[in-house]
């Protein structure tokens, strides 16, 4: 007895490949606007402490966007 697989290799159409461009670039938009969510969201926090609080958690105020950008988008 003979047995015969035939394997076709399916390559993706224009559209299909347009349509994951756009889906990439949308998921890509959705982290961009979450880290900046983030970033801003840190800032904010960290700026509404008085200097005494800061002190007491080791940050001088200079460091604050330092720390909110390492905190949204990491080192």
């Amino acid at each position: 007895m003979t047995f015969v697989n035939d394997i076709q290799k399916h390559e993706a159409g224009l559209v299909e490949r347009i349509t994951a461009s756009f889906k990439a670039q949308r998921a890509q938009s959705a982290a961009r606007a979450k880290q900046n969510r983030v970033y801003r969201e840190t800032l904010h926090e960290l700026q509404s402490l008085s200097n005494r609080d800061l002190a007491d958690i080791g940050i001088h105020r200079s460091q604050i966007e330092g720390l909110a950008h390492d905190a949204a988008y990491g080192k």
